[in-house]
């Protein structure tokens, strides 16, 4: 089952509670990515990441937000020329090795094959290219309510998504968690969600967040195998070359007369 982009749309651009939860996730992929440390580079999104995105729409070269077909896309962002595309989940309409930084969120949850789509995203990072993936925490109370679109589809854990990622090459850099405030619309949940999100940083075992963040790399290792070997001559190879005194001459008819002379 898929998120609809309606739903989507309302939830985080209409609702409170969605607001909140969008400020919160962007302050956290803000912290580790710095916009400014983004400029010229090639970002993209997939799912429903186009609220993560609005922060390096004025320095990267290019900033797309891809939509899978099941859920739907919506022209974004408002006011704007259009950044957001409709695509098929395993087949994105992006250059193998053209992205920089890449955020998921919503996508791998409702995928019809999770390690499919994570073999796309490796494939259209460049090498050293960084991946931010937003998951539910299945820990959580958003996973278990249908209220909010983190309710739908599969949660994990931290090392459920690092394994996963790991088998499609990935290298994780760092996780994180939140959301830590109740799948609420009351005020004071809304109202003191930033309080939340820093008690929650320091005591993380004790309060269960609703998102598991995970940061991920991709590095390209060295090719193993046969191929172009250096070759190092033996001293062996190297004396080959030199060869045996060589005999004398026989003297020439001149020679011998200048020899006679004397």
């Amino acid at each position: 089952m898929h998120h609809d982009i309606a739903d989507l749309r309302q939830f985080y651009y209409q609702r409170s509670l969605g607001r909140v939860v969008q400020r919160i996730l962007r302050d956290r992929l803000v912290s580790r990515w710095q916009p400014g440390g983004c400029t010229g580079m090639t970002v993209a999104g997939f799912g429903f990441a186009a609220p993560m995105l609005r922060p390096y729409l004025a320095v990267a070269r290019r900033v797309t937000a891809l939509m899978p077909g099941p859920q739907g896309v919506m022209a974004w962002p408002a006011g704007m020329p259009n950044h957001s595309v409709l695509c098929d989940e395993i087949a994105w309409p992006l250059e193998t090795g053209s992205v920089d930084r890449l955020v998921i969120l919503h996508g791998l949850e409702t995928s019809d094959d999770p390690s499919a789509l994570l073999a796309e995203a490796w494939r259209v990072l460049g090498p050293g290219g960084r991946m931010m993936a937003m998951v539910p925490n299945r820990a959580g109370l958003w996973a278990a309510s249908d209220r909010t679109p983190f309710g739908l589809g599969r949660s994990y854990t931290t090392g459920q998504i690092e394994t996963q990622a790991r088998r499609a090459g990935f290298v994780p850099e760092w996780h994180g968690s939140a959301v830590y405030i109740p799948p609420s619309d009351r005020r004071f949940w809304l109202g003191s969600a930033q309080m939340w999100e820093r008690a929650g940083a320091r005591i993380s075992r004790v309060l269960i967040a609703g998102v598991v963040l995970i940061e991920l790399s991709k590095q390209m290792r060295a090719p193993i195998g046969p191929g172009s070997r250096v070759h190092v001559p033996s001293p062996l190879e190297i004396l080959d070359g030199v060869v045996g005194p060589r005999p004398a001459r026989a003297p020439t008819a001149r020679n011998l007369q200048h020899m006679q002379k004397k």
